[in-house]
């Protein structure tokens, strides 16, 4: 039984008792790298990671062992204010998987690495840039107190990054571009002028990028959820 006082190599011996070849199989489909995986569900480790709790030594040990599962167990169960900018550089540098990178986004967003975002987006790597613009995204969702300025200052990097083809890159742009704008009206407004100057761009990513959140910030359902939001401050 795993417990809050299980060690590392403990539930790691535990994750591999829960291996599943049909649940791999299935995770292959969705993009998930596969190579280390165990095939166990998020939920299943969200669940085992309540009952181990945080624990930010065992999160570095259970990082080092290079299992999909145990990575993303590492991630739910680090405590945020003991992780660094250098470590969160660290573990970026082993970024290769779509799923591993937005989950890390949240964490480090949690533990406001969010001066990180800059330097993530200019590195080159495809999920390393990722990482940045999921952090934009996580942002958005949950830094419910931080100024709209913050948000909307990472608007150009959204510009700027908008022409990356690059499957991963080019969906966390967007992603993180929708975010923005359905924060509130104030938001709201200057991600759709984002959006509409993308939209009309000459490269093919970018005009993509910007259609795609056109086509999301002025459906019925946004608006109305703007607007809600606006009536609640």
């Amino acid at each position: 039984m795993i417990a809050p006082s299980s060690s590392a190599a403990e539930l790691i011996a535990h994750l591999r008792t829960l291996r599943s070849e049909e649940s791999i199989s299935g995770m292959a489909r969705f993009g998930i790298v596969t190579e280390t995986a165990l095939g166990i569900s998020n939920p299943d480790l969200q669940k085992i990671a309540r009952i181990v709790k945080r624990s930010h030594p065992r999160s570095l040990e259970l990082w080092q062992s290079n299992i999909r599962e145990a990575r993303l167990l590492a991630l739910y169960t680090a405590e945020p204010k003991r992780l660094t900018p250098d470590l969160a550089r660290t573990w970026s540098d082993d970024f290769a998987s779509w799923e591993i990178v937005d989950t890390a986004a949240d964490l480090y967003v949690e533990a406001r690495l969010e001066p990180l975002i800059s330097e993530f987006a200019a590195d080159d790597r495809e999920f390393v840039r990722r990482t940045a613009f999921a952090m934009i995204a996580s942002a958005a969702v949950h830094m419910k107190k931080e100024p709209d300025e913050t948000l909307l200052a990472w608007l150009p990097l959204i510009e700027l990054h908008a022409g990356d083809p690059r499957n991963f890159v080019r969906k966390a742009v967007n992603w993180a571009l929708r975010n923005i704008g359905k924060r509130n009206p104030h938001c709201h407004a200057k991600a759709l002028a984002v959006a509409e100057s993308l939209a009309a761009s000459s490269d093919r990513t970018a005009r993509w990028i910007g259609k795609d959140a056109v086509r999301e910030l002025t459906s019925e359902k946004v608006i109305a959820r703007v607007e809600r939001k606006s009536a609640d401050r």
